[in-house]
């Protein structure tokens, strides 16, 4: 083990550590949830989110029972609900297969859905104290530029010779102040823009600073295309009630509600005259009322661009469509939505509130 290199970045952990709500937790399930919650999300937007996820679900249990609608309902916002249906199908696993006790073992804590090898060895070692270092893109940025490893990040090849290389410096005896110490230094510090190679303990010893090439490291293989999509929303109101449905496809927001969508491979020419023979089948020659097409609302997701309008519409009686949900105005935030919706619900429940 690089006793130099272990020593120096927990003596800089030690004075640059970041506060946390779920620094030093030992309970398995609020290390859990922090690590599903920061997947994807910020800390500084995750914090206030764990706070009062943890206080609806204070424990595996309180998922259990709560049921997928009530967890979707509490990671509104969030954004990436997958995460949200793995912990709730995490929290069934975990009851029906081990009595409601969290597994202890990296192995067996890297079989609960949704828990890849990174979230699994965070739960190892920050709540079990089992050495299993985590290989996220703050570890695999600074591996990259002090061992001046070029081998791409995003394939197996460079993020194998990472994780071999953190694995055998990780202290039995502290893995937990190891992989903190890792995650807050490259957040912080070994940032993936102007890090601090001026005031860092590395300075003299790091390849990326010693020949000018923090900005070439990490090395990505690949980028993913963008992908465009457009979103025709049909919110149809019958008196005080609107329809929703749920989406059910494998696709983005899966398991939340929505208005009646029409998505197009290109935005419409002209909104009222295309969408009439799409609304004519959609409601079974139901007369209807096109009242208004809101501004254009983008969304941006990992990989995609949602173009988005919302079209209210009125029609006499209801529709007879059983995949449609009757839903009073009154009782649509009772439903987890998406933030794209939440952000037309907002506007649309204020304005019928005057």
């Amino acid at each position: 083990m690089d006793n130099a290199f272990v020593s120096k970045l927990l003596t800089w952990y030690e004075t640059n550590k970041r506060e946390l709500p779920w620094r030093n937790e030992r309970d398995p399930y609020k290390v859990w949830i922090s690590e599903i919650i920061l997947q994807q999300t910020r800390v500084a937007q995750g914090w206030n989110y764990y706070l009062r996820f943890i206080e609806r679900f204070p424990d595996l249990q309180s998922v259990y029972e709560g049921g997928e609608q009530e967890v979707l309902k509490y990671w509104q916002g969030l954004g990436y609900y997958t995460r949200a249906r793995n912990i709730y199908a995490g929290a069934v696993y975990i009851v029906e297969e081990y009595n409601g006790v969290f597994p202890s073992t990296y192995q067996e804590i890297l079989k609960i859905k949704g828990v890849g090898t990174y979230t699994a060895a965070a739960i190892a070692s920050f709540a079990f104290r089992r050495p299993h270092a985590v290989i996220d893109g703050n570890v695999l940025r600074i591996f990259a530029r002090i061992h001046g490893i070029y081998d791409p990040i995003d394939n197996s090849l460079g993020k194998n010779k990472i994780s071999e290389l953190a694995n055998s410096l990780i202290p039995n005896d502290i893995p937990h102040l190891f992989n903190q110490a890792l995650m807050d230094f490259g957040a912080i510090h070994c940032s993936p823009q102007l890090p601090k190679c001026s005031d860092c303990c590395f300075s003299l010893s790091c390849y990326a600073n010693l020949h000018y090439e923090q900005s070439a490291l990490p090395v990505k293989g690949h980028k993913t295309k963008t992908r465009n999509r457009f979103f025709y929303y049909l919110c149809i109101e019958n008196k005080d009630y609107i329809y929703l449905q749920k989406r059910n496809s494998s696709d983005i927001w899966q398991g939340l509600y929505e208005f009646p969508l029409w998505e197009t491979s290109a935005p419409l020419s002209d909104i009222y005259s295309d969408l009439t023979p799409y609304l004519q089948n959609l409601l079974d020659d139901i007369p209807f009322e096109i009242i208004h097409a809101s501004h254009v609302y983008k969304h941006v997701l990992s990989h995609q661009i949602i173009t988005a309008v919302f079209i209210r519409l009125k029609i006499p009686h209801a529709v007879k469509q059983t995949n449609f949900l009757y839903v009073h105005r009154h009782n649509l935030a009772d439903y987890p939505v998406s933030r794209l919706m939440e952000k037309f619900l907002n506007e649309y429940l204020e304005l019928h509130s005057t």
